[in-house]
């Protein structure tokens, strides 16, 4: 895009000259803004096989032009899932980490209990929720 150093009026505008050749170069750079996303999907059960789909859609993200954030990637790495009082620390921790992104997406047609628990918190924060298929395909 060649910017202009005047306005629509044909008056010199160097603050919004410099700030869209800032936005250019940022494009240029691949720095350009990216609004996080919370990745929400199942974990438990086939866990292997969850992960896997879990990585693929937080690929999906970046490719798409998001920051994914998928605590179910993070935490298990350090809590135990199986133990009670380590997922509910999980899930706490899940919840904070929502609270910093600017949607929330839901992917699969199965929706776990922790997938739920997600859910019910977004609509319930007013979070923009957006729902996709196993093949990331927005429904």
């Amino acid at each position: 895009m060649n910017v202009d150093m005047r306005n629509s009026e044909g008056y010199l505008d160097l603050t919004a000259y410099e700030a869209i050749k800032k936005v250019e170069q940022e494009q240029r750079s691949g720095r350009a803004f990216r609004p996080i996303v919370y990745i929400c999907s199942p974990y438990a059960g086939d866990i292997a096989g969850n992960v896997d789909a879990a990585r693929r859609y937080s690929r999906f993200a970046v490719d798409k032009g998001y920051i994914p954030i998928a605590p179910h990637l993070l935490f298990p790495q350090f809590l135990d899932d199986a133990d009670p009082d380590e997922r509910e620390l999980g899930i706490f921790f899940g919840n904070a980490i929502m609270s910093k992104c600017s949607e929330v997406w839901v992917f699969g047609s199965r929706i776990s209990a922790g997938m739920q628990a997600e859910i019910r918190r977004a609509k319930w924060k007013n979070y923009r929720l957006r729902y996709f298929t196993e093949d990331c395909q927005e429904v």
